[in-house]
């Protein structure tokens, strides 16, 4: 066996169970998951802490808080449908271009490919090797990766990332909602507020870690946040509630 080959093996069966290919799309929905409830967590407790410095009425607090909760989250939900939709189309309409491109000008396709991997420090004679045995396979697969970023086999999904936006919101707006519903009068702003920044602190380290980025910055980025947005909706409500008065 020559040491190419050995090369080869050690290589093809040393994790025969890691998955490099869906990694990236994991952490990447999971990070719109995590930013999905930071959305909900802040929206609905800017909406209840504002109500509750309006007044103390708890029926109108809980109305606000689920009417924030429902809009917010079918909004979330319909932008990402939107959003991701016109992504999908987008990769589609390059798709079939591409796929008349490999039919109409095959070589020229074949060099162009062999070219991206010279760039990436291939060899020219390595590259258009590379770029000859990945035709011969899946011409369209090869060529979707390697110049548009696609694999055409797992495009985005307009509807996984509409549920997955909307769970994460209503999940992240229960936080606040329920911590100032089911509080006494004199104690449910900051057991709101308290609930949030347990909540915000959370996120942040998640987002952090997903991101590798600096912990305690994106915690403090998190809850500051959260804490400016209930600070100026409460006094918002307080104002408006003495006017009405």
């Amino acid at each position: 066996m020559c040491f190419t080959e050995t090369v080869t093996e050690t290589v093809s069966t040393g994790h025969p169970h890691e998955p490099h290919a869906d990694l990236g799309g994991k952490l990447n929905w999971l990070r719109a998951g995590v930013l999905g409830a930071n959305d909900g967590i802040v929206s609905v407790a800017g909406i209840v802490v504002g109500v509750a410095g309006a007044t103390t009425d708890s029926t109108a607090i809980a109305t606000a808080g689920i009417a924030g909760l429902v809009a917010g989250a079918l909004s979330m939900a319909g932008g990402e449908y939107v959003s991701v939709s016109t992504q999908r189309d987008t990769e589609r309409a390059q798709l079939r271009l591409e796929k008349r491109e490999l039919k109409e000008m095959p070589e020229a396709e074949e060099r162009e490919l062999a070219e991206i991997y010279e760039e990436k420090g291939l060899s020219p004679e390595l590259a258009a090797q590379v770029a000859r045995e990945l035709t011969e396979k899946d011409a369209l697969q090869a060529h979707a990766e390697a110049e548009l970023g696609i694999d055409p086999d797992n495009l985005t999904s307009p509807w996984q990332a509409a549920w997955a936006s909307l769970v994460a919101f209503t999940v992240g707006a229960l936080l606040p909602l329920l911590s100032i519903v089911w509080t006494s009068t004199s104690a449910r702003v900051w057991a709101c507020a308290s609930a949030v920044v347990v909540g915000l602190a959370l996120t942040g380290f998640i987002s952090a870690k997903l991101g590798d980025a600096r912990v305690g910055r994106a915690i403090a980025r998190n809850v500051g946040v959260g804490a400016l947005t209930m600070l100026v909706t409460y006094y918002v409500g307080v104002l408006f509630g003495t006017s009405v008065a």
